[in-house]
């Protein structure tokens, strides 16, 4: 171990959504607020009350790994093979790391879901000998991070973090810990996730956790009044953080510094949030304290915003108890799960690259749909379209199942 407070920096980014299948094409699309929310096509939902979600389309895993490990891997490590690939190769990190310095943080709240829900419905109709023999494999939440270390030989810790949808930035904070304490000097982290299957979305419907809205301009409604639930959706995020002088030394581009990382726990109950947010704002706290907030700061808070009516009113109450009344007002906020629908354990990855992209654009992307203003979400959530802000400090909330929080920020360098 080197040190206790190393400087931690983002030099290379990947992103798999909805709305893109590149960091550029994700971007590109959030600033010009399109949706990404569409008709379930990945099973038969005409008996399911939900019938929309947020996929990825077109998706080729051989683009990132040959056929054999293709048919071997679930859909969720394909998204962080692919969003890890795209990252990497940003970073140029390659050749020039020591391999045992090298590590994996990465998260998925499920797993490999949809192949368990293959291979079970495979035992049941033709018996114990038919199921894959890769189906543990494929199914365990900490084979994203393995199959990322065993391409890319990251062979410092390779592990993953699985706090529901916190899950992408409890993994991304944990990696800015690990290299800032001295054990790692570059760390792929992020998240992915691909529960799109029909026991994952019943599940969903019958804790009434999801939007039942048919139409796609009205599901997803982060902050509005009609907000009813969100929208599950799948993919993946993924970022190459490094230590400073590493990255410096090297001569890489560095796109951002990550300046500051808050977790926490309700401690309160399974899926809902505490009423007082005391445990989101702790952790937006520790983030802005880590990260030197001041008066003088412009925020951007890319918010959790998930659409449901207990999230959005108690991160409303959160902001305001972090920042302050006031600077929470002069502070700009969106959700981009208004456009991406609730990616799970891949969200607070995909988030992160679109706080960071703000940040570097000084683009705020947009709040879509945000017509009918709820009097308990009061701030300003940048509604409808993209505006031009000059953002010195970006954070990215998420909040899980179980009580997890996680506060991200970032700032230029």
């Amino acid at each position: 171990m080197q040190s206790t407070n190393r400087r931690v920096v983002v030099t290379g980014m990947g992103a798999i959504t909805p709305i893109g299948k590149s960091v550029s094409e994700l971007w590109e699309n959030l600033i010009n607020g399109v949706n990404g929310i569409d008709e379930i096509t990945l099973f038969d939902a005409t008996d399911f009350k939900a019938k929309l979600d947020g996929e990825v389309k077109d998706f080729n895993p051989r683009d990132y790994m040959d056929k054999a490990d293709a048919l071997k891997t679930d859909r969720y490590a394909q998204f962080a093979i692919a969003a890890a690939t795209e990252a990497v190769e940003q970073s140029g990190i390659m050749g020039n790391i020591d391999p045992d310095r090298f590590a994996v943080y990465f998260g998925s709240g499920i797993g490999g879901m949809s192949s368990f829900t293959k291979e079970y419905n495979t035992l049941l109709k033709r018996g114990p000998s038919r199921v894959s023999p890769y189906f543990v494999p494929m199914l365990i939440a900490n084979m994203a991070s393995g199959l990322i270390s065993i391409k890319f030989q990251a062979m410092g810790q390779a592990m993953p973090a699985v706090t529901a949808c916190a899950s992408g930035s409890n993994a991304i904070g944990e990696a800015i810990r690990l290299i800032r304490h001295g054990y790692a000097d570059a760390v792929i982290t992020g998240g992915s996730e691909a529960s799109i299957c029909d026991v994952g979305v019943a599940g969903f419907i019958n804790m009434q956790a999801l939007s039942t809205a048919t139409d796609k301009n009205a599901a997803s409604l982060p902050f509005d009044k009609r907000r009813a639930g969100f929208v599950i959706a799948e993919g993946g995020g993924a970022l190459v953080l490094e230590e400073y002088e590493h990255a410096k030394k090297r001569g890489a581009t560095i796109i951002a510094e990550a300046v500051g990382y808050g977790a926490t726990s309700d401690a309160y109950h399974m899926t809902a949030p505490r009423g007082d947010a005391e445990g989101a704002r702790k952790a937006m706290s520790l983030a802005l304290s880590e990260a030197g907030y001041t008066d003088s700061d412009s925020v951007y808070i890319n918010a959790h915003g998930t659409g449901t009516p207990l999230n959005d009113k108690a991160e409303t109450l959160a902001i305001k108890h972090s920042l302050g009344e006031e600077a929470a007002r002069r502070s700009i906020i969106s959700s981009t799960k208004s456009m991406t629908g609730h990616m799970l354990g891949a969200a607070g990855a995909v988030e992160a690259i679109a706080a960071i992209k703000a940040l570097a654009t000084g683009i705020i992307p947009p709040t879509i749909n945000l017509l009918e203003k709820d009097e308990e979400c009061d701030l300003d959530y940048a509604p409808l379209k993209a505006v031009k802000r000059d953002i010195t400090l970006a954070l990215s909330n998420s909040l899980g199942f179980g009580g997890h929080n996680a506060t991200l920020a970032f700032r230029r360098i």
